[in-house]
């Protein structure tokens, strides 16, 4: 992932304007590591702190047409850049980065091209001709965007909030699937797929056909001039990336570069369920394992940094996110610089636990329709921002475009949870994948519960961030939180001690709305909480809130721990970082 920052039509031109650009545009240095550029013609400036991951020799940015007339800075990648170029044999190219494209198209077609680019991106792209520009962002949000807009009349389009907050009138976050055009003088959807509207598709499953179009989303995701692994925590999802990453990575460019040994990652509390499952799949599958481990109270002492990067004071995304992080950061210092990961797999298929309860087909699939729209908001922000923090990119084949399409096209009936038919959650995925002849994953695995990141990483990880809050945040305190927090107002200690670390850092009223809100049971949208009644009495956004689903669902007596757990004294000054220790 790469860092973006533009400031388009400021009315400034003056030097002192450009070394503020630069300023603002180094808060993103630990997403591109590997180089920075600007670029000023008048009053528009783009910026771009650059991670290298394909064509790292050349592929410095901002990118330009032949005339250099027409300037991108681009933060992603362009899976299906190869066929682009092909399809535009009378444009000569600069560099072979993937994102070289974009210029090109834009000669081409004007603003109607986005829908031809097959990845993950967010970019603005400059017309010197006229001062007008483009701003796009991918069908689902896996990269993080923001615009903002100034009293100067200026817009601003940065990758992180960190990079506009100080200097916009508002701000928000860019809508994932949309562009924004300085001609038309506002927002349009190009991503507009069938399930959008929510509307019940019929077409009958078929496992082949579900099967060879996750194959396909793997394997374009190969593409990468650098050391890579995948992330295993050992659940369906990052075991069937795993495992069809090391089936096919021998016929791939990166294995002629590195070798075809695939490596993978997982992080865990000492004896949590992901790092025993997330062993046995790497033995199954022969890849180089590295697993990390964590305590409680490293956790703890990364949160005020988690909550800084990862920019939200949503009480999930922090949970999940702090691992991840802490994950991201050995990694890295391996020498790795991308990594596949499993995130969306729940939203497309209803993996989350309170599926089970969901009372028809065509309610179901409403809800996976409400989970990818929010996708951007909730693990796509918590998976690019936790690695970007460290100059790491992680790609998300569940949310390729043609992917989700074939998914989510497929009647919903087949995505139904039957238990009394042994189908359990994402049952259709696994199905998928059950080859008696050639078999992807062991049977135990291609069938383990849904788990949370959050509780995958080891249970008592969420009880003791509960412990360490309620250590910090009085009752007195959580009388008055209506009147400190009117905006999604915090309903639990643990929500109130991120909020006070959040507006710390984020204190203008444009950050705290671009966080979502609302009641949540085990992940659940606040329209899927009406599925059972008793729900309401337990909120919660841990799969084990799931009473009478999850295999460890809430014991009230087992559900907070002992102070003597976690430290009793209150931590003024949080060390910036705690290492995890490898084993």
């Amino acid at each position: 992932m790469c860092g973006i920052l533009a400031v388009l039509g400021c009315s400034d031109d003056s030097q002192a304007k450009r070394v503020r650009v630069l300023e603002l545009s180094r808060r993103l240095k630990h997403r591109g590591p590997d180089w920075s550029g600007i670029y000023q013609h008048g009053d528009c400036y783009l910026a771009h702190q650059r991670l290298a991951i394909i064509d790292p020799a050349s592929g410095d940015q901002p990118l330009y047409n032949e005339d250099q007339a027409i300037v991108v800075t681009v933060n992603g990648e362009i899976y299906n850049h190869e066929e682009l170029r092909k399809s535009l044999p009378n444009h000569k190219f600069r560099t072979g980065s993937d994102c070289d494209v974009i210029a090109h198209l834009y000669e081409e077609y004007g603003e109607d091209f986005v829908d031809m680019l097959d990845g993950m991106f967010s970019f603005v792209l400059l017309d010197t001709h006229d001062n007008s520009f483009i701003v796009a962002r991918d069908a689902i949000g896996i990269t993080s965007l923001y615009i903002g807009w100034g009293l100067d009349g200026s817009v601003w389009i940065s990758s992180e909030v960190k990079g506009l907050n100080d200097d916009c009138e508002h701000f928000e976050s860019f809508p994932p699937g949309h562009l924004y055009s300085s001609k038309e003088g506002g927002f349009k959807r190009w991503y507009n797929p069938p399930w959008f509207s929510e509307a019940i598709p019929s077409t009958p499953y078929d496992p082949l056909v579900l099967r060879r179009a996750f194959e396909n989303a793997v394997i374009k995701r190969l593409m990468t001039d650098v050391p890579f692994g995948v992330l295993l925590s050992g659940g369906l999802d990052s075991s069937l990336v795993a495992a069809i990453t090391a089936r096919y990575l021998s016929g791939t460019k990166a294995a002629k570069h590195w070798g075809s040994q695939l490596h993978s990652f997982c992080v865990g509390l000492e004896g949590s369920p992901d790092l025993k499952a997330a062993r046995e799949v790497a033995d199954y599958l022969g890849t180089v394992h590295h697993e990390f481990h964590f305590t409680v109270q490293d956790g703890i002492d990364a949160i005020e940094d988690v909550i800084y990067h990862i920019e939200t004071y949503d009480v999930t995304t922090i949970r999940a996110s702090t691992p991840m992080f802490l994950m991201s950061r050995k990694i890295k210092s391996l020498g790795v610089k991308m990594v596949l990961s499993g995130e969306g797999s729940d939203e497309v298929f209803g993996g989350y636990l309170y599926f089970h309860k969901a009372p028809n087909k065509e309610e179901f699939h409403r809800e996976t329709c409400r989970k990818i729209k929010a996708l951007h908001q909730y693990d796509c922000l918590r998976a690019n921002k936790s690695t970007s923090a460290w100059g790491l990119e992680a790609r998300v084949p569940f949310l390729d475009k043609e992917f989700i399409r074939v998914a989510m096209d497929i009647d919903p009936e087949w995505k139904m949870i039957k238990p009394e038919q042994g189908r359990i959650e994402k049952w259709i995925l696994r199905r998928a994948f059950d080859d008696e002849e050639h078999p992807y994953l062991p049977k135990h695995i291609l069938y383990r519960q849904k788990e949370q990141f959050s509780d995958g990483v080891g249970y008592s990880w969420i009880d003791g961030l509960k412990a360490h809050a309620s250590q910090h945040v009085t009752d007195k305190m959580m009388l008055n939180a209506s009147h400190i927090f009117p905006h999604n107002t915090p309903t639990s200690k643990e929500a109130y001690y991120y909020r006070m670390i959040f507006e710390r850092f984020f204190p203008q009223n444009s950050a705290r709305l671009t966080v979502p809100g609302g009641a949540s049971i085990a992940c659940s949208t606040a329209k899927a909480i009406e599925w059972d009644s008793s729900w309401s009495n337990n909120l919660d956004p841990s799969g084990r809130a799931a009473l009478g689903v999850h295999l460890s669902a809430y014991d009230q007596k087992l559900a907070t721990v002992s102070a003597a757990n976690v430290p009793t004294k209150v931590i003024d000054n949080m060390p910036r970082i705690m290492e995890v220790t490898a084993p």
